[in-house]
């Protein structure tokens, strides 16, 4: 038969049992929020743009990311965005980033080709992928395992974060005819598409996006190619260049990216480094599907306004093709890293209008003659 304890023993006991207890967790305590302060670190970003707050897909997507990465990790990972020339020159992105002058930057990777050639790829070739063939490229062909390689060297990381789609030709201030009436115009057009235009018997410019409608106002630069619709309208080209030139053969859709300086990247957390992939991501979906849904609406409204939708003669758009391939060909003899990337980049290609003849393409244009006849 056991015994009862005295009333002020069984007290004694669970007065004991409850300062150990709550000795053992203030212990556990005191170990536990070093580590988490650790593993999530209040970190405070600058990340400047190539484009501003008017364009709104590019800018819109800006936004979604900063926005996506701070929610993810609960308001600790901060990022400030920037507009063009704001603190970076709008070109200089990728110097600033891989020198570690600011930490991320978004920006088009062909805008570097001065640097190096191989930064085109992952935005895309002229008479290349469209936006869905370039991103199953990246994502799932090996696409971004190659360009990683290469921006190692740059000291960058690359985070794909967008696409805007197939864009337009260009706005001209002339109709374009023959090939008599292409050869030595002046453009305003970036990346390899300008060597191209050159090679064909035109004159490329680069210019930053903010002085693109004076120098055409002015007459020093006969058109330009920007992007589509959505983004042409608020630029208004339409007022000084009203021929409005397609198909987009220098940018079947130009990815995006998040530039990331490497030392900044290989010190996060992982969880932080899935955050910025995961925002990337959900940035990306944003700016495709907002240049969908804005451009047919952008481009009825640019008619409107003047605008005279106009397509390249046959005869132009072949001499641009031959002048690509003999581009390629020259770039990859010069730059074993153009050439590595490049003969990954064109089996994708290959592969993907193998598959689109069968599939997308005979699709949209039995859609496309369904539609006229309705």
């Amino acid at each position: 038969m056991s015994k009862s304890r005295p009333a002020g023993a069984a007290k004694g006991a669970v007065a004991r049992r409850s300062v150990l207890t709550a000795g053992l967790a203030g212990a556990a305590t005191l170990i536990a929020a070093p580590a988490i302060a650790q593993s999530a670190p209040a970190i405070r970003w600058r990340m400047p743009s190539t484009f501003g707050r008017n364009l709104e897909a590019l800018h819109g997507s800006a936004q979604v990311f900063i926005n996506a990465v701070r929610e993810i990790t609960d308001g600790r990972f901060e990022i400030q965005w920037f507009g063009p020339g704001e603190i970076v020159p709008p070109l200089a992105i990728a110097d600033a980033v891989s020198a570690g002058t600011i930490e991320i930057g978004q920006t088009a990777s062909f805008y570097y080709i001065g640097k190096d050639p191989t930064y085109a790829l992952a935005c895309g070739l002229p008479f290349g992928m469209n936006v869905r063939g370039h991103a199953a490229w990246l994502v799932n062909g090996g696409g971004n395992e190659l360009l990683d390689e290469f921006y190692k060297t740059q000291n960058i990381h690359a985070l794909f974060a967008g696409n805007t789609g197939a864009q337009a030709a260009g706005w001209f201030r002339k109709e374009i005819k023959s090939m008599a009436d292409f050869r030595g115009l002046k453009m305003r057009i970036a990346g390899l598409a300008g060597q191209v235009f050159s090679a064909a018997g035109g004159v490329a410019q680069q210019i930053a996006p903010g002085d693109i409608y004076g120098a055409l106002e002015r007459g020093s630069i006969d058109g330009t190619k920007f992007t589509s619709p959505i983004d042409d309208e608020k630029l208004g080209f339409v007022r000084v260049a009203p021929f409005y030139y397609w198909p987009g053969w220098n940018d079947a859709g130009v990815a995006v990216h998040m530039f990331v300086n490497r030392e900044k990247w290989d010190g996060l957390p992982k969880s932080y480094q899935a955050a910025l992939r995961a925002a990337a991501a959900q940035a990306g979906e944003f700016m495709q599907t907002k240049y969908d849904a804005e451009n047919p609406k952008a481009l009825r409204r640019i008619v409107g306004q003047g605008a005279q939708i106009k397509f390249l003669p046959n005869d132009v758009i072949d001499e641009l093709s031959k002048a690509a391939h003999t581009v390629w060909a020259d770039l990859a003899a010069k730059n074993a890293s153009f050439r590595k990337v490049h003969e990954s980049y064109n089996a994708a290609l290959k592969d993907q209008y193998f598959w689109w003849q069968i599939s997308e393409l005979n699709y949209d244009a039995t859609m496309t003659r369904l539609l006229r006849r309705s």
